[in-house]
């Protein structure tokens, strides 16, 4: 049994994202621990390239908010799964600044073996997911991580469109099967 921490990155309660997301915890749970974590529930700052964290001790950030308490979850954390709404061919802010917190020493500590990905957006675009995906195959390599799946789900613009089609099922298999 594995401890999966789910990254979601939507403002909207109950929309697209926080449904694939819920999906997928629900298949995992057959097997694993699964902890949902809304990143805009926290107040986290975006990493202002300060450095310090590298230079002190415990590596603790210059910045004191909300970070520190998703540094501990992801420290028990065995498997992570981003989940985000694409806005403008991007994460949200709100897990782009969760993400970019990450640049502290600390990550070092994590037991994270294998990443997953979870993404929803309003257009059709064949392209539409090929920078967030070049980022995650860059993440991969260089934390030497395993792949744990996408489900990638395109043309999903208003509350509840992502219940149309199969990817609600798709993510709660990839959660059943994910190991």
């Amino acid at each position: 049994m594995s401890r999966i921490v789910v990254l979601v990155g939507s403002n909207r309660k109950g929309g697209n994202t926080d449904l694939l997301a819920k999906a997928f915890a629900d298949g995992a749970r057959e097997h694993h621990e699964v902890e949902l974590i809304s990143v805009t529930d926290y107040k986290v700052g975006p990493c202002l390239g300060c450095n310090s964290c590298f230079q002190k001790e415990g590596h603790p950030c210059f910045q004191q908010d909300d970070m520190q308490l998703i540094y501990d979850k992801l420290k028990e954390a065995d498997i992570l799964v981003v989940a985000s709404p694409v806005y403008f061919y991007g994460l949200s802010a709100q897990l782009k600044a969760v993400i970019d917190r990450l640049h502290n020493p600390i990550r070092d500590t994590f037991k994270i073996r294998k990443l997953a990905m979870l993404l929803v957006g309003a257009a059709t675009l064949p392209e539409l997911f090929d920078a967030i995906l070049a980022q995650y195959k860059l993440v991969l390599n260089f934390f030497k991580l395993e792949d744990g799946g996408t489900v990638l789900v395109r043309g999903a613009k208003e509350k509840g469109d992502v219940r149309q089609g199969n990817s609600l099922q798709q993510a709660f298999q990839l959660g059943k099967t994910i190991s």
